[in-house]
């Protein structure tokens, strides 16, 4: 079978290969997902340009994942019938268009359009290279694909929201969303030149069933359901935290002017170098063992974000990230293990499940922190994080433990 990608960067059999790929691979990533967090990073300035309260931008900037739960659900439904590389093409060309459009700074209502247009582009492209990697590599390769993958997702947190920070600082928001339109076309001629249209060496098994049926299937899979509740909670944490410290952060003890906020995201360079180790800690200690001590890891830097002072909520932060992208990692991989037909469906649905809880906890969060304070919302991320934790006890397969 020949190789998925560009001659160049072919045959993974040299280190310098397998490096190019896993380059190709990241960049793919992080150019498909900027959009979704960078936004996160403004929030404070946005506020400030539409006159609203925290809650109501917030719920406006994180509309984007109610285009990303629709969309993994209608790709994982519809994925059989799409080409991959040419959805993931379409999907982020598209996306410059809402990107752009966010430019021209409209009312509020169609900012929130427009962020749900970009969830749905985003989704599109997410779902389908993670179907395309599935099913156009080998099991070896698979590994190392989507671990580059997930390096690149963890990248576009951090330097997403750096960039955004500094560009809407000193050019404007008007300039930010028209940088990253462009970085959303960048992203299109990426997957243009750098994958290549190929058949797939995995055979789909459930090639000849209707979808439900495969839905049906992974519905009455007591170690999938679990996996896409705690997919909803993950994102529902990691939401909540990282959308209401903006505002925490740009208030008294701390008073930090918009640039120094965007500086505060290096935090998420831990993830960088954690996330992809993810894989290798699940096989050695058990998908279970190693989400407990993500969550274990992320619980202890709630604890931190509720001290006075910046150091301690920055290694708060920091903790957080790595949890909760080593927690995510853990799951994400246990779904592709779980499922006993149709990976490419199960995921669409755990990233469904994924985003819509991101949604959630960006609403239900922005509720308690306008009415409550951020010690209430700490105090209700920490119970998502229980929660999952509770989950996590189902995460173990029929013929081997988890």
């Amino acid at each position: 079978m020949t190789s998925t990608f560009a001659p160049t960067i072919a045959a993974p059999h040299h280190a310098t290969t397998v490096l190019l790929r896993a380059v190709v691979i990241g960049l793919i990533a992080f150019l498909t997902l900027v959009d979704l967090f960078a936004t996160q990073a403004i929030l404070p300035s946005l506020v400030r340009a539409y006159q609203v309260s925290p809650a109501m931008m917030a719920f406006a900037v994180n509309a984007s994942t109610i285009g990303m739960a629709a969309a993994g659900l209608i790709v994982a439904l519809l994925s059989r019938r799409i080409d991959r590389r040419r959805g993931i093409l379409v999907a982020l060309t598209l996306l410059a268009i809402p990107t752009y459009l966010l430019s021209t700074m409209p009312n509020l209502t169609v900012f929130t359009m427009l962020r749900i247009a970009q969830g749905v582009c985003m989704s599109s492209a997410f779902t389908l290279t993670l179907a395309y990697l599935a099913e156009h590599c080998s099991a070896q390769d698979a590994a190392g694909a989507a671990a580059a993958y997930i390096t690149g997702n963890v990248a576009s947190n951090l330097f997403g929201r750096l960039l955004s920070a500094a560009v809407a600082d000193h050019l404007g928001l008007e300039t930010n969303f028209q940088l990253f339109a462009l970085m959303n076309l960048s992203g299109a001629v990426l997957v243009f030149f750098g994958l290549q249209r190929a058949l797939p060496i995995m055979a789909v098994s459930a090639a000849a069933r209707s979808a439900l049926a495969v839905w049906r299937e992974h519905l009455a899979n007591r170690a999938l359901r679990a996996s896409f509740a705690i997919g909803f909670l993950i994102l529902f944490a990691f939401i909540g935290t990282f959308t209401y410290v903006n505002f925490v952060l740009v208030r008294a003890p701390f008073d930090l002017a918009p640039m120094s906020l965007g500086l505060v995201y290096f935090v998420f360079l831990p993830s960088i170098v954690t996330t992809p180790l993810a894989g290798g800690v699940a096989r050695r200690l058990g998908t279970r063992p190693t989400f407990w001590g993500a969550l274990a890891l992320a619980g202890l830097g709630l604890s931190l974000l509720l001290m006075p002072f910046l150091a301690a909520v920055l290694a708060g932060l920091a903790l957080v990230g790595v949890g909760t992208f080593l927690a995510q990692a853990a799951a994400t991989g246990f779904v592709g293990r779980a499922a006993t037909t149709d990976r490419g469906s199960a995921s669409g649905i755990y990233l469904a499940c994924y985003f819509f809880g991101g949604l959630v906890g960006s609403l239900v969060l922005g509720q308690v922190f306008d009415r409550l304070g951020w010690t209430a919302c700490v105090a209700g991320i920490a119970l998502a994080l229980a929660l999952a934790a509770l989950l996590a006890v189902r995460l173990r397969l029929p013929s081997a433990h988890a």
